[in-house]
């Protein structure tokens, strides 16, 4: 998909621009024609000559050097560009670009350009949250700007919030969704689970699991990339997907109705949340006081989404398992009557909750079995996906 496609990736002056290097050589290695822009102060993170020496390729700074391999460099960029993309992207930057100020090579570029554009922010907590920095990223967003949200986590000034960088993989699949994708879900309907689900106890005690909806957001991602108009049904707190429509849950009685409802009209189902097997049979309306050692709790079943769930559409099952993996997943597959399920090993530290990470093993309607290496979660979505729309051609 990027082969031979034109790169213009921009840097600008954050504490994050080393993390452009990672991006720069991912582009490069799918075949990407890779040309750096950088302004002054992203220069002072991280030298040109870092990514000279990934792109082989020069780096331009300059709006009027000779460093470029294109001609008139301060409008021929923008001209060449398949996609342009900001990463990171300072407030600055953000701002420059929503009035259309050109004082640097970077935003020249945007200004020139008539590809797509991403921007991927990283800045301080408070930078981000500023209402300032808000409305000029929603600015951008309604003139058809892709932004790239950027993730939870410490900041190097030593605050907690949302702010820095995206993860490389989201924006990779950002550029790919830009570009195109392979289109081959175009005109389908897929509807997404993700998280694991809540059954309280009382108001702010519940029995759930460590899911982190990972898994079902880089499948809804991957979908909609692939041309799906996609439903993602969700009982996690991750950041909403671009372009998706989002439904948050918590229990599975909400997400058995979501996904009734959403599934009316849908060609597939993917079900990859963690549903709570267990629910309490009845939830205290106050909180429960601490007034004896022990606490009894009467469980009962919770709904069996994949079961009960009716309809002509294609359903793929998730199993989440801890011992006899292929065995115990082929028993769902058939008791639930599923086109497809995918089996994981849950002890295994690089493929079990929270990690960006998977190793799976793919099981049809007649039994076959496919296990795949370990991969990240966003390429174990596609090959979920091929297999969708082998299944859905027939």
């Amino acid at each position: 998909m990027l082969t031979n496609k034109t790169v213009i990736l921009g840097v600008t002056g954050s504490v994050a621009a080393y993390k452009a290097a990672e991006l720069a050589s991912k582009l490069t290695q799918a075949g990407a024609k890779v040309e750096v822009v950088m302004t002054e102060p992203a220069a002072k993170f991280v030298t040109p000559l870092t990514f000279r020496s990934i792109t082989g390729r020069a780096v331009v700074t300059d709006m009027f050097g000779p460093t470029s391999q294109h001609s008139i460099e301060h409008i021929a960029l923008g001209g060449a560009a398949d996609v342009v993309v900001i990463a990171p992207a300072t407030a600055s930057i953000i701002a420059k670009m929503a009035v259309g100020i050109a004082d640097d090579m970077v935003s020249l570029t945007v200004l020139a350009t008539k590809a797509p554009v991403i921007v991927a922010p990283a800045m301080d907590v408070d930078m981000f949250a500023n209402p300032i920095t808000q409305e000029n990223l929603a600015r951008l967003k309604a003139r058809g700007f892709i932004i790239v949200d950027p993730g939870y986590g410490r900041m190097a000034s030593g605050k907690v919030g949302w702010g820095r960088l995206a993860d490389t993989e989201k924006i990779m699949a950002a550029i790919e969704g830009a570009l195109g994708g392979s289109a081959d879900l175009a005109g389908k309907r897929l509807v997404v689970t993700a998280g694991g689900t809540r059954e309280y106890i009382d108001p702010v005690r519940y029995i759930g699991n460590p899911s982190s909806g990972k898994m079902g957001y880089a499948l809804a991602e991957a979908a909609w990339d692939r041309g799906a108009k996609v439903t993602l049904i969700t009982a996690s707190s991750l950041p909403e997907p671009e372009g998706i429509t989002v439904v948050p849950v918590e229990t599975a009685a909400q997400m058995k109705r979501a996904v009734t409802k959403a599934t009316a009209k849908a060609d597939a189902l993917l079900m990859a949340a963690a549903v709570a097997d267990y629910q309490p049979k009845t939830t205290a309306k106050s909180k429960i006081k601490k007034a004896s050692p022990n606490l009894s709790l009467e469980l009962v079943r919770t709904p069996d989404i994949l079961g009960e769930v009716k309809g002509g559409f294609l359903r793929v099952g998730f199993a989440a398992e801890s011992d006899n993996l292929v065995a115990n997943a082929k028993k769902k597959l058939v008791k639930k009557k599923l086109d497809l399920i995918v089996a994981n090993d849950i002890t295994d530290k690089k493929s079990g909750f929270g990690v960006d990470t998977n190793k799976v093993t793919l099981i049809d309607k007649k039994g076959k079995a496919e296990s795949l290496p370990l991969m990240s979660k966003r390429e174990v979505a596609d090959k979920i996906l091929d297999r969708v729309v082998g299944l859905l051609k027939r």
